[in-house]
């Protein structure tokens, strides 16, 4: 099958995901755990030092001013991450999904350098996110607040993460069974929501509460 921008919605829609081997895999698999990672958004928890960096204004958080090259970041290696899955195709094809506005990135920006962010795919009401990278301390959590921020706003009942890692966990993302993660998943994307790219202090405030 020739993987296309639409294949891959149609792929989300009954939920599953692509992944490659490696950076230098050319070959992706259709992925569909048994345990789904989600992260509850009214539920979401903001640790204490994560707090402080939010109300400083330690980043400059921007939304969809740098796709690629936050898809570059998340598939950069490093010390913690040796390999990635994130291969030249993935690169593409979401790529084609921001253009097509599908898919977005929540970036965190100091003295102009792009320091840490995240990306992922909307549909209806169902965000799924697919990876982030930090270049800086906290980037990355700071991203995620804002991810968050904006997906309560926009009216988004379901961010799916996939699986759970210990960092997401702090986070409170949990594991549900691939029915329940189905059944979240069909009324998530049959219901209108809106990706804002702009949110206010209060937004913020509000996520902390």
């Amino acid at each position: 099958m020739h993987l296309t921008p639409d294949v891959l919605l149609r792929a989300y829609a009954i939920g599953i995901f692509p992944m490659a081997e490696g950076r230098e895999h050319s070959d992706l698999h259709w992925i569909d755990p048994e345990l789904r990672g989600v992260l509850p958004l009214e539920a979401f928890h903001v640790p204490r030092k994560l707090r402080r960096r939010l109300r400083r204004g330690d980043f400059e958080v921007r939304c969809d001013s740098a796709f690629p090259q936050v898809i570059q970041g998340c598939a950069e290696r490093s010390q913690s991450r040796h390999d990635t899955w994130i291969n030249p195709t993935i690169e593409k094809l979401y790529v084609d999904l921001f253009a097509a506005g599908f898919a977005h990135s929540v970036e965190c920006w100091h003295e102009g350098r792009l320091v840490g962010g995240l990306y992922g795919v909307a549909l209806g009401a169902a965000f799924f996110g697919e990876s982030m990278f930090s270049r800086e301390t906290d980037a990355s959590k700071v991203a995620l607040a804002h991810l968050v921020a904006r997906l309560r706003k926009g009216g988004f009942l379901l961010l799916d993460t996939q699986f759970v890692t210990e960092h997401l966990r702090r986070f409170g993302a949990m594991e549900i069974d691939r029915e329940a993660y189905r059944s979240r998943l069909a009324k998530a994307i049959t219901t209108p929501a809106e990706f804002p790219h702009d949110i206010d202090v209060e937004d913020i405030e509000e996520l902390m509460r």
